[in-house]
């Protein structure tokens, strides 16, 4: 059954756009993970500070293999720095995690 992770990063007024710009250069760096099915950036319409990266795996095991994985750790280097400097451009982030209870399909209207 799908496994979704859900990171809800708060992200200061006017760093927005740099959050989106570094998850734009790393477009397609999880894809060819094992058990990896799908990525999704939400950008808040509602005057919240808070975005989330959505995320689908397979299983827990798979989503814990990237997040062990060299790439994952090359995605996230710099951490501890300044946002000028390649730090977080965000005030603090929450993970959750869900599975799939029901799924409706698509409609062709």
């Amino acid at each position: 059954m799908t496994l979704i992770k859900i990171n809800a990063i708060t992200v200061p007024e006017g760093a927005g756009a740099e959050l989106a710009r570094r998850f734009a250069a790393r477009a397609g760096a999880v894809d060819g993970q094992d058990g990896f099915e799908g990525f999704e950036l939400l950008e808040p319409t509602d005057g919240r500070n808070v975005w989330l990266v959505v995320t689908r795996w397979r299983d827990q095991s798979s989503f814990d293999a990237w997040v062990a994985s060299a790439s994952f750790a090359h995605g996230h280097q710099g951490a501890g720095a300044p946002a000028a400097h390649g730090g977080p451009v965000s005030t603090g982030a929450e993970l959750w995690s869900y599975q799939v209870a029901q799924l409706a399909p698509p409609s062709n209207a």
